[in-house]
């Protein structure tokens, strides 16, 4: 306890920036949460400084605004998408990556999904990935790993649908398998046959 009249004691460097970095992860995740229910537009910045139990100033002080708070989630899950493209691993690794962490944990996919909505109404939404990054793709043909005759925007497309449709869909996972997507079950018969479809890409002999 504090003595009478003495000064109180300013915090440390160290304990401010202790502070700043916890209210920047508290900040973060519930912003995860808020935009994968609601997408960016119908996310609301009074909503995340509730869920994270702060001020929402801290929002504009930390981030810029609702923007930058999106722009800075962007960022950390293409940091997060990188650790996939080792290139010594397999396309099906790869996929099969995609396919786990979705199932994992489903709002990277929803955030994905709720700003493929907002464009087709015309809306814009924050996107620190404007053009998608083909030459992965392009270096595994090259390799001979995959059929180089086939258009590699339409492989990347199909790739992303075949890994996400399991999170995306989920209703008719269940009609069509009769459990759930989180079900085990679920998640080592589509596995197999992800990377079923991916050996299938190899060039025809």
């Amino acid at each position: 306890m504090r003595e009478p009249g003495k000064p109180r004691r300013s915090p440390a460097p160290e304990d401010r920036q202790a502070d700043a970095d916890r209210t920047r992860r508290v900040l973060l995740a519930a912003a995860y949460e808020e935009f994968s229910e609601k997408g960016y537009a119908g996310a609301r910045v009074h909503e995340i400084a509730a869920r994270a139990n702060v001020n929402k100033q801290l929002i504009n002080y930390y981030f810029g605004g609702k923007e930058g708070l999106y722009r800075t989630l962007q960022s950390q899950w293409l940091k997060h998408e990188a650790t996939f493209h080792d290139p010594g691993r397999s396309a099906a690794d790869v996929a099969e990556s995609y396919l786990h962490d979705g199932l994992d944990d489903p709002r990277g996919t929803r955030l994905m999904v709720w700003r493929g909505l907002s464009y087709a109404e015309g809306e814009q939404t924050p996107d620190e990935e404007p053009v998608l990054d083909l030459s992965g793709i392009v270096a595994r043909q090259h390799s001979g790993e995959l059929d180089a005759d086939l258009d590699p925007a339409c492989l990347l497309v199909g790739l992303m649908a075949l890994t996400t449709a399991p999170h995306v869909i989920p209703d008719v996972v269940k009609k069509a398998f009769g459990v759930e997507a989180s079900d085990p079950e679920f998640r080592e018969r589509y596995t197999a046959f992800v990377r079923d479809v991916v050996a299938r890409l190899a060039p025809r002999s």
